[in-house]
């Protein structure tokens, strides 16, 4: 356990690296900290923490910078939060996509680097479809959910089909399973296969299927904004190894989408720092991350990805946006707070 007086200098030391990005020598904690001591007395002590892995030297002659470990405590048991004079912005309702793309706008803003939010977990229904003819045997989909999204893709057929034809099957799906989820469409499409023309079942077979996949995409959507951001921090601007590695990250999306999923299951704010979350296991970058509600359920996650250089906590409360959209309520950090960690 640590004594008051290597607490302080340990969340002194955190807070001098976390606003300068450099080192910390003796001189400059005696400072920082207000404490009456001696730089020989600070040196045993940061010697204290250095051997609980708690800080660490870049180099010999280097003053001391955190670790993992060390920034685990802090948040854990020092991080305070002032929100007072913190606004929540509006954010115009409009189609669902929309919200969420302004959202991670708007974290990427308010916190310098790159905003993620995760769509919205929803059943996969169909509130209307409609078929154009593009050319011959190839068709544009357009499939919109009962929230308003609209989802388009390119259907290619052996057969061609009419523009009649077309009208035809969008008017039967249209009638006959608006409203329904997908997977009994397909269900009782199959069943009714045999009192349906030949050329058009095949088609609406077709149609399922690629509405299958668009409302599977955008189920499963993950929203990232500001990844140029990373450009300006001297962790990954210095190290094109570290900038690749989170660009793939944030390109390729399957980790990020598994980790906000594991937050989506906590309450209030969940921090990750470096790599201990073993789902991304980087130790550049950190996550910062809430579950937000919709009509009192939680269906999805927002957050940030930052260097462990910047620990910083996600606004807390209803936002403003005029919507049903609300994050879940986070909780100010001091050292009796409860902060879900991933020890």
């Amino acid at each position: 356990m640590l004594d008051d007086r290597a607490k302080l200098l340990l969340k002194a030391l955190v807070e001098r690296y976390i606003a300068d990005g450099q080192p910390v020598g003796s001189r400059t904690l005696s400072k920082a900290s207000g404490l009456d001591l001696s730089p020989a007395t600070i040196r045993n002590v940061m010697a204290d923490l250095e051997e609980l892995g708690l800080i660490a030297s870049p180099h010999t002659s280097a003053g001391r910078i955190p670790t993992t470990r060390g920034y685990r405590l802090f948040v854990d048991t020092m991080l305070t939060v002032d929100r007072s004079g913190l606004q929540a912005p509006a954010l115009t309702p409009d189609q669902p996509q929309k919200v969420i793309a302004s959202a991670a706008n708007l974290l990427s803003s308010l916190s310098q680097f790159v905003g993620v939010v995760m769509a919205p977990k929803r059943a996969s229904v169909f509130r209307h479809i409609e078929f154009l003819r593009l050319s011959e045997r190839r068709f544009l989909v357009i499939i919109v959910s009962p929230e308003g999204d609209v989802q388009n893709r390119i259907l290619f057929t052996e057969t061609d089909y009419s523009q009649s034809q077309l009208i035809e099957t969008s008017n039967y799906l249209n009638t006959h399973y608006a409203g329904m989820a997908i997977e009994q469409v397909r269900s009782r499409v199959q069943q009714e296969l045999v009192s349906l023309q030949g050329e058009i079942a095949t088609l609406m077979q077709a149609a399922v299927q690629v509405s299958t996949e668009a409302l599977a995409d955008d189920h499963n959507e993950v929203v990232i904004s500001g990844e140029r951001n990373l450009l300006s921090v001297s962790d990954f601007s210095s190290d094109m190894g570290h900038l690749r590695r989170a660009f793939e990250l944030f390109e390729q999306k399957t980790q990020l989408m598994r980790l906000l999923d594991v937050s989506s299951q906590a309450e209030g704010v969940r921090i990750y720092i470096g790599g201990e979350s073993q789902i991304v296991p980087m130790q550049e970058l950190s996550v910062v991350s809430s579950p937000y509600e919709v009509d009192g359920q939680v269906v999805g996650t927002l957050g940030v990805g930052e260097p462990p250089t910047v620990v910083s906590t996600m606004p807390s409360g209803e936002c403003s946006m005029n919507c049903r959209y609300r994050c879940s309520e986070a909780r100010s950090f001091s050292s009796s707070s409860n902060v879900n960690s991933t020890r």
